[in-house]
């Protein structure tokens, strides 16, 4: 159960003024118990559905909060911004222990989220059920597709606005920002602390961009580059990530006893199955084979052993039984498409334009071809809202140093990004991981210690500093939450 607490639109403006009218503009929060495999507390505030116009009416903003452990040494408020764009923060932070239960974090913050508007219990983008699963390919070959992509865009960003109601066109992460500001005035904070991960970089990015002199710390792990313009470079990089992933891969195939294609030639392998794929001879198309290799680079602990058995499985003609079909309803939810159209603009000219970068992309990966954030451009073609929070180089003035964390290989946020968000904060603290994967803090018993001791004690790594990689050494279990399922997210 979660209480409410009323902003209206007096707050929403207090909430854009300096410090001291802010935090003393709203009520407290009024959380109440609500859990999951751990207790918390949740909460709903109410904002503005557009800050920049409070008159056209407010809804309700989903929190949630793990109190501080050791109150007597509590630090303040460690805001902590999920992925997708899409995920829930409550569900992986509030209700479930997105901070492991034996982190320092845990004692010495309150860890509060959110579902972030446009997200689950904040105003869910929901649209027709039929609709989304008429969804055509992602990959369209003629001119004649590309227009249908267009044109299904259009109509399914039309019945998504009509179902979800006026904060479809105000999801983009601008407002999110805005909004953890008003949760940081509502909480009666002068300051917080940060911890974003994925596409949480990037509302962590921005928030310190607005509100940098209300940031103490901020960690930003495996981190999105909101400045790149073009499509050509977006699917270049993500695609150079994917077959760095895929040949470390290989290469630990071939030296790990354990390994289900130990011995064999783990490129030609892969070559083989991807031909065909292409070809039609497996039960999978070659899209749908890159997305199962794409999606075990995420967190190689967990899914490189059953990648290899996968592959082996193809190669050798072993059906895998179907997954079940899990029952729908007349709608579904499409947070990640409505919040990312909302962020991201690209200047296409049609079908040619899309195989030339298809063809670069092929040129830094000739094994995995080309990225399936392959979708990031052509799901917002013909999207019919306003791109409010375009993309552009970052301008961090007032903000702390800033602690970024990066892989050597990510197939979610590639090594490029975050070295040009490096590059364009000026004031940060690179801290590097040799291995493969997406998120660090959880991947890295190293990684995790230098971000506790950041967050806690201000105190970051050495320049220079790495943290070395982590390989599999036993099979584990294929499920994380930090795997998608279906179509990619961050």
């Amino acid at each position: 159960m979660r209480s409410s607490v009323k902003l209206g639109a007096l707050t929403a403006v207090l909430a854009l003024l300096p410090l001291a009218g802010v935090a003393t503009a709203a009520p407290p929060v009024e959380w109440e118990t609500c859990g999951g495999t751990v207790t918390g507390e949740c909460a709903t505030l109410e904002v503005p559905i557009d800050w920049a116009d409070p008159a056209e009416g407010t809804f309700q903003l989903a929190i949630g909060r793990l109190p501080a452990r050791d109150q007597a040494k509590r630090v303040g408020v460690l805001f902590v911004a999920p992925g997708g764009p899409g995920s829930s923060g409550i569900d992986r932070y509030t209700l479930n222990p997105g901070i492991p239960e034996d982190s320092v974090l845990r004692d010495r913050f309150d860890i509060v989220t959110f579902d972030q508007r446009g997200v689950k219990r904040s105003n869910e983008v929901r649209c027709t059920q039929a609709l989304l699963d008429q969804r055509p390919a992602d990959y369209p070959e003629t001119q004649a597709e590309y227009e249908q992509l267009l044109d299904y865009n259009r109509r399914l960003g039309e019945d998504c606005r009509e179902l979800t109601g006026a904060v479809f066109d105000h999801v983009d992460t601008e407002s999110v920002v805005r909004d953890i500001d008003a949760i940081r005035a509502a909480l009666g904070e002068e300051k917080l602390s940060f911890y974003g991960a994925s596409y949480g970089t990037q509302v962590g990015q921005q928030y310190a961009e607005l509100f940098g002199d209300r940031v103490r710390a901020m960690t930003i792990d495996s981190n999105m580059d909101h400045s790149i313009t073009s499509g050509a470079k977006y699917l270049e990089t993500a695609s150079a990530d994917l077959e760095g992933s895929f040949l470390a891969f290989a290469d630990w195939c071939a030296r790990t006893p354990d390994c289900a294609l130990r011995g064999k030639n783990v490129r030609k392998v892969w070559t083989e199955l991807h031909a065909k794929a292409e070809a039609g001879q497996l039960p999978v198309s070659a899209e749908q084979l890159r997305g199962e290799l794409m999606n075990s680079m995420y967190a190689p602990e967990k899914q490189w052993f059953p990648l290899a058995t996968r592959l082996r499985e193809l190669a050798e003609g072993v059906e895998s039984p179907a997954a079940p079909v899990e029952p729908v309803g007349e709608t579904g939810q499409n947070s990640y498409q409505a919040i990312w159209c909302q962020d991201w603009k690209w200047d296409v000219r049609g079908v040619g334009e899309l195989a030339r970068y298809a063809e670069r992309a092929a040129k830094v990966a000739p094994y995995t071809r080309i990225s399936p954030f392959w979708s990031d451009v052509t799901s917002c073609l013909g999207w019919p809202s306003e791109v409010r929070n375009p993309q552009h180089r970052l301008d961090v003035r007032d903000a702390p140093k800033i602690l970024i964390t990066k892989a050597k290989y990510d197939v979610a946020t590639p090594r490029a990004w975050n070295y040009e968000v490096a590059r364009q904060l000026r004031n940060a603290a690179l801290l590097e991981y040799d291995g493969i994967g997406h998120g660090q803090f959880g991947r890295s018993t190293c990684v995790r210690e230098q971000v506790e001791t950041y967050l806690v004690a201000l105190k970051t790594p050495a320049p220079g500093t790495r943290c070395a990689a982590v390989w599999p050494k036993s099979p584990e279990p294929t499920t994380t939450s930090d795997t998608p399922e279906t179509r990619p997210t961050h």
